[in-house]
């Protein structure tokens, strides 16, 4: 079965480098990525690090089905063979592309086998014990250490990187500097696209939101007024139950009662 013409190919990503900034959103459910779509979003990314996530996958494509939709693989793959094993795995359920975290040896062989992979550059929050939470670059030595990353990332076949959390006069440079597909997450304008998770937008958590990001929407309170009104209304029925006021005629069929007495006299004469 032929599946559907995406909106956008990797080919088409490289070619847009440099003259436009495309919109990308991290979606974890099928309804945010129908959204996303019928909203007009350029690129979609989720998670496929979990065998939950992993069984998602197709659903998700389902809902955006002409959407470029890249999956992002686990953390802490022990090997080569590993992450191409889950590459294509992803790539089969309908990915578009794969993100990977590691280094550049696993990511060079993804690679090699054909898969279109997204590097990572900048802030990693599953490392921040080495940094801390904090940009990455503001020094002569980081900025220098990212360029060097950022070009062992495109010589190792990555077609583009997700760079997090970078000053946006660096990433503008650096995004001048490679063929690379620059994905902003916090990086400023500079970068080819704009990415953002969809909790952020939608404000869809209690934390504090991360300063590179904006809430859109407060998905988070609405949540709580829902919870509320869950409790109200199975409070109303348990009184309704109780008092006798449900159910109701409304909510009953009766029996005709000719036929009723019917069937006891039938019972009661052993009929």
């Amino acid at each position: 079965m032929l599946r559907p013409r995406k909106k956008y190919t990797v080919y088409d990503l490289q070619q847009l480098k440099g003259q436009r900034v495309l919109t990308h959103i991290h979606v974890k459910s099928p309804e945010e990525a129908a959204a996303a779509e019928a909203a007009g979003v350029d690129l979609m990314s989720c998670s496929f690090d979990s065998a939950e996530s992993q069984e998602r996958l197709p659903a998700l494509v389902a809902a955006a089905p002409n959407s470029f939709l890249s999956a992002a693989t686990p953390h802490g793959m022990a090997s080569a063979e590993e992450a191409i094993r889950v590459g294509f795995r992803a790539l089969e359920a309908g990915a578009s592309s794969v993100y990977c975290s590691a280094g550049v040896r696993i990511i060079e062989a993804m690679a090699n086998e054909g898969l279109p992979v997204v590097g990572h550059l900048g802030l990693v929050p599953r490392h921040v014990t080495w940094t801390g939470y904090r940009a990455i670059g503001r020094t002569v030595e980081e900025a220098i250490e990212l360029h060097r990353r950022l070009k062992d990332l495109e010589n190792a076949g990555a077609y583009a990187a997700e760079l997090e959390v970078v000053p946006q006069n660096l990433a503008r440079f650096l995004s001048s500097q490679t063929k690379l597909i620059l994905m902003s997450l916090g990086s400023g304008q500079g970068c080819d696209t704009q990415f953002l998770f969809s909790d952020d937008i939608l404000g869809d958590y209690d934390e504090r939101l991360p300063r590179h990001a904006k809430a859109y929407r407060n998905f988070a309170a609405e949540h709580r007024r829902l919870q509320e009104e869950r409790i109200a209304a199975f409070s109303e029925y348990i009184a309704d139950v109780r008092s006798g006021a449900f159910p109701t005629p409304a909510q009953l069929i009766e029996m005709d009662g000719g036929l009723l007495d019917e069937v006891k006299r039938k019972l009661d004469n052993g009929d």
